[in-house]
């Protein structure tokens, strides 16, 4: 009894999670983001994407969880300031360590890890995030992060779940089995499947390494 009551004048270690959340450190590696910039086009500011789809990002990753496929820009209506932009841009969260070494390869800033760390999903297709989730994090937060007994007090405040209206060929059960990215044909991003065929096809593509398919002007090393 004595113990417990030399506690009781003490301030409290713990906060009540979710209602409180400690702020994390400055430093702190969470969801990747992907920034935009202002760009003077023709005497108007034009707000584009940063990444330049150098697919450096890609090759710097040690789990290979980045895909990143290219495309000139429009001259008349440019995405990115470089000569190329990103069509496609995915990350398989179930395989990121969390690294940053996509944030320190990139040579224009474009992508980040922010301080989200509420990225448990129920789903696992909804944890191979896209560039418009990318682009757009506050849209397309996990349902984890609606916590119903908490932000249900406020009858203001809606829950924040995923909405991605994907093109009816992307069969997100491909990418987990083939290796196929979302609306693509080959990608570095899901486990082996059990098909004969498709083992001997994910191991010609690993055999290539992580940088098969970049040009090697933006190869590393």
């Amino acid at each position: 009894m004595l113990t417990t009551l030399k506690h009781t004048a003490r301030p409290a270690e713990t906060v009540s999670y979710p209602e409180i959340k400690r702020p994390v450190a400055p430093k702190y590696r969470g969801r990747h983001r992907l920034h935009k910039t202002k760009v003077e086009v023709n005497g108007v500011d034009k707000e584009m994407e940063r990444c330049i789809a150098c697919h450096l990002c890609a090759a710097a990753c040690p789990s290979q969880a980045i895909y990143v496929e290219a495309a000139d820009n429009d001259p008349s209506n440019p995405t990115s300031p470089g000569e190329r932009y990103a069509v496609h841009y995915e990350i398989n969260m179930l395989r990121c360590i969390f690294c940053g070494y996509c944030e320190e390869a990139c040579p224009v800033d474009a992508i980040k890890l922010g301080a989200e760390y509420e990225l448990a999903d129920s789903d696992r297709h909804a944890l191979v995030y896209t560039k418009q989730m990318l682009l757009e994090p506050e849209k397309f937060a996990p349902k984890g992060q609606f916590h119903a007994d908490v932000d249900g007090l406020h009858r203001d405040k809606k829950p924040v779940v995923y909405d991605v209206k994907l093109d009816p060929d992307h069969d997100l059960d491909t990418v987990y089995k083939t290796h196929a990215p979302l609306g693509s044909t080959l990608s570095q991003l899901a486990d082996h499947s059990s098909s004969r065929e498709l083992r001997e096809a994910s191991k010609e593509l690993n055999a290539k390494g992580p940088t098969a398919g970049i040009p090697p002007e933006h190869r590393r090393g």
